[in-house]
């Protein structure tokens, strides 16, 4: 099988190459991928280098396959797996493949023949037996990408937890029908966080409140998430307030805190029915029970301990560069409050299996994520543009030659270009977001990358538990 793919060299040295493939032979499975999502995670992959810890240190000549957030069809198919996957079927695979001796080798990171921008992979038989391949029946390849990143705060809110005083028990997850706070909320793990909390089949709070510093990625948010029922507006007495309105029997508050003079009493505040003396920010009345942090900023990190309820947990889910990153925290709290902090770093078969049967049951819109869409020939540059452009997740169709583009983008890339005229008239009618129509539509329409002689044969390396 030939393929097309971005392989990683050294750090920010990545080159788009044809490559040969092995069969799926005895024990293995030959996938094609149709769809990756770029993560924050890639980024740091590929700007590092040998310099992050789950690259391996021979890239220079053994270069590695990136991207982790995969969909695709299962082309071939090994007889000892034969009863398990069929060709045609899709799919898609959790990158974390906790291989005993292993763990650090990651889907994206470690693998030669496995990684997310490229047109098919190769899947050796312990990718299967750790039963990281997963059958995907949802109606789009997009959203199946994204149960990977989906799957992360599926797991981060099964990895909260809270027990009775006195108690030794703890129960996993958060408080079922408590209230939750979102701090620096409105980026892509943000808008995903908001779906989970408002959609879950599982625990979902009674109050949310999501807090950004900026007007327009409140009102995107608001946007989609209370298209449905109304949002309100902006008012006068309660000014940060950008939307609000309720989701799926979730009461839902978008809020500006960039010029709030107390942030810790104001979001207090909006507990109202709970007692809060508004004047003392270190007040117990008005806390969360549970809050998910979104941005390593210390301040916001303080900010947090003064905003917990009693038993409350903060999940610090920002992924932070600072190897020396610290801020004061309250432990008499931690003491007398029963606070406490979780973090967790992806999640595992069951978060993600969950993930996928969510997203093909329709219980959960990760299209809320995707800001823009572009083809594998544009995956590496808008890999390591991620921190500098604002937006959510970027959407790589593998098999498509196009630039990475935002569909707020579409309308003016429209007025001399029909393929993004049409995609506009279709993202516009679904209210400005990705969907499976504009999905086909680009599919069908969009130039498509070529395939040529292999510059070499990719031979994985075997593991066996």
């Amino acid at each position: 099988m030939n393929a097309k793919a971005w392989r990683l060299y050294g750090a920010k040295d990545a080159r788009l190459e044809d490559v040969e493939l092995e069969s799926a032979g005895e024990d293995g499975v030959v996938v094609e991928i149709v769809t990756n999502t770029i993560c924050l995670s890639d980024y740091k992959g590929i700007s590092l280098g040998t310099g992050h810890k789950r690259v391996p240190k021979d890239i220079a000549t053994n270069p590695i396959m990136f991207g982790h957030e995969i969909s695709g069809i299962v082309r071939e198919v090994g007889a000892k797996w034969a009863s398990q996957f069929k060709p045609g079927q899709r799919v898609c695979i959790q990158p974390a493949f906790n291989i005993p001796g292993h763990e650090l080798e990651t889907m994206g990171y470690s693998w030669h023949s496995v990684g997310g921008e490229t047109t098919h992979v190769y899947l050796p038989s312990i990718i299967m037996e750790m039963g990281c391949l997963l059958p995907y029946d949802g109606d789009a390849y997009f959203k199946c990408s994204l149960a990977e990143p989906i799957s992360c705060i599926v797991s981060a809110f099964r990895s909260n937890y809270h027990h009775p005083f006195g108690s030794h028990v703890h129960e996993m997850g958060i408080e079922n029908g408590g209230t939750m706070l979102l701090m620096a909320g409105c980026g892509a793990m943000g808008l995903g966080c908001i779906d989970i909390a408002c959609h879950s089949p599982e625990k979902r709070p009674r109050r949310l409140v999501v807090t950004d510093i900026d007007d327009m990625r409140l009102e995107r948010a608001a946007r989609m998430f209370l298209r449905e029922e109304g949002r309100g507006k902006r008012e006068e007495e309660r000014g940060a307030i950008v939307a609000s309105g309720k989701v799926n029997n979730v009461d839902v508050y978008f809020v500006n805190t960039k010029s709030v003079e107390n942030p810790v009493a104001y979001l207090k505040s909006l507990n109202s029915d709970d007692p809060v003396d508004a004047a003392n920010p270190t007040s117990t009345g008005g806390g969360y029970d549970d809050i998910f942090l979104f941005a390593a900023v210390p301040a916001l990190i303080t900010q947090c301990s003064d905003l917990l309820a009693f038993g409350g947990c903060l999940n610090f889910f920002a992924g932070p560069t600072d190897q020396k990153l610290s801020a004061p925290f309250n432990f008499y709290n931690i003491h007398y409050m029963n606070h406490h902090i979780v973090a967790n770093s992806g999640g595992d078969v069951k978060d993600m299996s969950d993930s996928v049967d969510w997203i093909g049951k329709g219980y959960l819109h990760p299209e809320v994520m995707i800001t823009h869409v572009g083809g594998l020939s544009s995956a590496a540059q808008a890999t390591l543009d991620l921190p500098n452009i604002p937006g959510g997740k970027r959407l790589v169709y593998t098999h498509v030659d196009m630039p990475m583009v935002a569909i707020s983008d579409f309308a003016e890339k429209g007025k001399s270009d029909p393929f993004y005229a049409e995609l506009d008239r279709i993202c516009t009618a679904n209210s400005g977001l990705w969907c499976k129509e504009a999905e086909d539509f680009l599919l069908a329409n969009a130039p498509k990358i070529s395939i040529g002689a292999p510059k070499e044969k990719i031979v994985e390396r075997r593991i066996v538990l």
